[in-house]
């Protein structure tokens, strides 16, 4: 888990941690940044919870490199990520992940559907991601397949591929993703595993210059080894120049050309019968 100024969000997310059936974890605490509030609030779920390690670091950097440094402290054979102002959505998550990955070897990594909600936890909309490998090797290239904070991965197979790339300002899980296909399969459970708070603090719109000139890097780096090339810088391109119109008309039409990404590029799962 990452953090850097959202105290007020934290121990929620380290409450669905908590209420996991699977309980032989470790929560490696990455902090980032000179909120003051964060520190009391770590030290306190230390004291109360021998299982969490919270790590402040001297000098902070931007999120691969920080996602690296609790990769390297983590002990443990899979990695979960939960960013600190979202929450777990079932408290099986951990136990289905474990089990699939244990009784699946060629499989690298799996993640699962999202719930979006507002700051104060009310449902905005949801989606499933592409479940099957092969479906979600075709899409890869052209919109992120995984979702973050849902994922299980290899601590072994993100190691061998070099982690998180620390060059890229934005998207450093999407490119670890390409990176891991490459050993491995990847999957994503037909359920919602995940509940992503969008609030003003959440860095969407102020982290989108960025994001779509990685987009751009990581479409180009892997465009040898995943299908759909054109379209994918394509529209990577639509995006770069769509992170520089007015700050206005971003407000005003983000939500909408999210919830049109997501729905083109989500899972429908098949009509019950």
């Amino acid at each position: 888990m990452l953090t850097f100024n959202r105290p007020q969000f934290i121990s929620k997310a380290i409450e669905s941690i908590l209420a996991q059936q699977f309980s032989d974890w470790e929560l490696v605490v990455v902090h980032d940044g000179p909120n003051q509030e964060i520190p009391v609030i770590m030290h306190d779920w230390e004291k109360r919870d021998s299982r969490i390690r919270y790590f402040q670091r001297a000098i902070p950097g931007n999120i691969a490199e920080a996602s690296n440094f609790g990769l390297a402290q983590a002990r443990g054979e899979y990695i979960a990520v939960l960013d600190d102002d979202d929450y777990w959505a079932c408290s099986d998550k951990l136990s289905r992940q474990i089990e699939f990955l244990d009784k699946n070897p060629d499989f690298c990594c799996c993640g699962g559907g999202v719930i979006v909600v507002d700051p104060t936890g009310r449902e905005q909309m949801r989606y499933l991601k592409v479940e099957q490998d092969d479906r979600i090797k075709r899409q890869a290239l052209m919109a992120n397949p995984l979702a973050h904070s849902t994922v299980l991965y290899r601590r072994e197979a993100a190691l061998k591929v070099g982690g998180y790339d620390e060059t890229l300002a934005g998207f450093q899980d999407w490119d670890l993703w390409l990176k891991l296909g490459k050993l491995g399969k990847l999957y994503n459970f037909p359920d919602y595993l995940l509940n992503y708070r969008i609030w003003p603090g959440s860095g969407s719109l102020q982290q989108s210059k960025r994001n779509t000139e990685s987009a751009l890097r990581i479409t180009r780096r892997h465009r040898r080894d995943y299908a759909g090339y054109r379209v994918a810088v394509t529209m990577a391109m639509f995006y770069h120049g769509y992170a520089h119109l007015p700050l206005g008309v971003q407000k005003f039409s983000y939500s909408f050309l999210s919830r049109l990404k997501k729905s083109v590029f989500s899972h429908r799962p098949a009509p019950s019968t």
